[in-house]
């Protein structure tokens, strides 16, 4: 087969359909070379989808982390900004360290949400390739019974 192409349940019932009605016409070596080249179909396939699952899964880790970077770099400014109003309070005791300071705090409030919102996304995310699970399973209890 084909790189690209996908086995399908359709595939491998008329796989089961020919070999039922055909096994006294062909010898043994031949239907176990063709169940051997049909696996084989079945695992590229099953790993063609596992590598699509993954590439799915990271664009979604991806897109999370840019919201923990931004969080993360707000709260670097936030830091700055309480720093600067430490500076200011020490250096005199006027009124501009107020100001540094409720800057301090907006921008930590806006890391805070940042980080807060590329958190849940993190926790949103599930790296599981569940189709391909789901699909090898299928796999093995189809192909029990065709041994049965």
């Amino acid at each position: 087969m084909k790189e690209g192409s996908h086995v399908n349940k359709d595939q491998l019932h008329a796989f089961a359909g020919t070999r039922a009605s055909s096994n006294q016409d062909r010898p043994f070596s031949r239907m176990l070379q063709e169940i051997v080249t049909h696996l084989t179909e079945i695992i590229r396939s099953e790993i063609r989808l596992a590598r699509a699952e993954v590439r799915a899964d990271i664009a979604q880790v991806a897109r999370a982390s840019v919201f923990v970077g931004i969080g993360a770099v707000f709260g670097l400014y936030a830091l700055g900004f309480a720093l600067l109003g430490v500076v200011y309070a020490l250096g005199t005791r006027i009124t501009p360290w107020v100001s540094a300071l409720i800057a301090a705090v907006g921008v930590g409030v806006i890391a805070a949400i940042f980080l807060h919102v590329g958190r849940t996304k993190m926790k949103q995310i599930d790296l599981k390739p569940d189709n391909t699970i789901r699909s090898l399973q299928e796999n093995v209890t189809w192909m029990k019974k065709q041994v049965r």
